[in-house]
């Protein structure tokens, strides 16, 4: 999928700003608090609705202003199919729409365009909680699987229906065992699924991670469903049961898929607190490659792809190294940095340099 234009109304520091990048690499440069990252953070909002710099508040609306506005005209090149998407906040919240006509639901939007990013935080897919790893496989299986965000959805409300019993009082276990029941269904399957793109990603990363750090040796992947025995809907129930009187004391619900996890390891750094931060960066570029390739072979498109600040996430060695690979897949990545990058003149597509300066977006002739 490519961007062919992109429009910013009233985020951060910009009012009005448009541009049109390459279908290639395209390298944003500009002073610190120019608003280059600002550029990639408005195309991560048009895919997910959030700011990979935290969490969505409406700080992102620019000073004085009551909403900010983001719009793309993509072409879905699996199909050779023109998309207009729309995405405004305020502070009624958020609001999109799709080829001009109003979404009900942000997912039906967040479909359309898919983003993987490796920004300074990303390092948190290795040394950061269990959350963010359960996050990086449902990206995948959002955009893949179609069965997977109506089991997501069922076994959320399970999961909530439950915690709300187990903080009630009395004879809250009597109404427990419906709800158990939904929980070891749903969750069962979205085990499946995640267990089952897990396998196939498992060599992409190994693939991966030989171009960056072949030193560390064979990769060990191990991925954790969140309770301990059969990983099927029978194993979940008997968990569940078996935690009800802890789950009662703390009211919440402790196993389960939303306690999911997977651990890496290679064979001469066996956990993961014995990698250099060095080394956490480039597995977690290694990891997030590995994600956009899968999901380029599922779809057959590549995923945007945001580099923010690369050239000080990287040394010149691994900044060379992945620049190299980008010039050599079909994906349109944004690259910021401080000052420009030589770009190699043998990419697949044309690439081209933008400079952001006093909230305006200049291509550089």
């Amino acid at each position: 999928m490519r961007i062919r234009n992109l429009t910013i109304e009233q985020l951060r520091v910009f009012d009005h700003a448009q541009f049109e990048p390459a279908p290639g690499i395209n390298l944003i440069t500009g002073a610190n608090g120019a608003g280059k990252t600002t550029v990639l953070e408005a195309i991560h909002l048009l895919s997910s609705g959030r700011s990979f710099r935290g969490s969505v508040r409406d700080s992102l609306i620019r000073q004085g202003q009551s909403e900010l506005r983001v719009f793309a005209s993509l072409l879905s090149e699996a199909d050779d199919r023109p998309v207009r998407l729309g995405l405004s906040r305020s502070l009624r919240g958020w609001s999109a729409r799709l080829d001009g006509e109003p979404v009900e639901l942000l997912s039906r939007l967040f479909q359309e365009l898919a983003v993987v990013c490796f920004e300074p935080d990303s390092h948190a897919l290795v040394s950061g909680g269990s959350e963010h790893r359960r996050r990086f496989i449902d990206w995948a299986l959002f955009h893949v699987e179609h069965a997977f965000l109506p089991v997501w959805r069922r076994y959320q409300r399970a999961l909530k229906q439950r915690n709300a019993l187990l903080k009630q009082s009395g004879g809250a276990a009597a109404g427990l065992d419906s709800w158990e029941q939904e929980l070891a269904r749903q969750g069962a399957e979205l085990t499946r699924q995640r267990q089952q793109w897990f396998a196939t990603f498992q060599p992409l990363l190994a693939q991966s991670l030989t171009r960056f750090l072949p030193e560390l040796g064979e990769l060990r992947l191990r991925y954790l469903p969140g309770w301990s025995g059969d990983s099927s809907e029978e194993g979940l129930a008997a968990a569940l049961a078996s935690a009800r009187s802890r789950d009662l004391l703390l009211g919440h619900t402790t196993v389960g898929p939303h306690r999911a996890d997977w651990s890496i390891g290679f064979e001469r750094a066996p956990a993961r607190e014995m990698f250099s931060r060095g080394q956490e960066k480039l597995v977690v570029l290694a990891a997030l490659l590995a994600q956009a390739l899968g999901f380029s072979q599922d779809r057959g498109q590549w995923p945007v792809l945001l580099l923010d600040d690369l050239a000080s996430e990287l040394d010149a060695h691994h900044l060379s190294q992945t620049l190299d690979y980008l010039i050599q897949v079909p994906a349109q990545v944004f690259i910021t940095g401080t000052s420009p990058i030589p770009l190699p003149a043998d990419a697949l597509r044309p690439s081209a340099m933008f400079h952001v300066e006093h909230a305006a977006i200049a291509p550089l002739l």
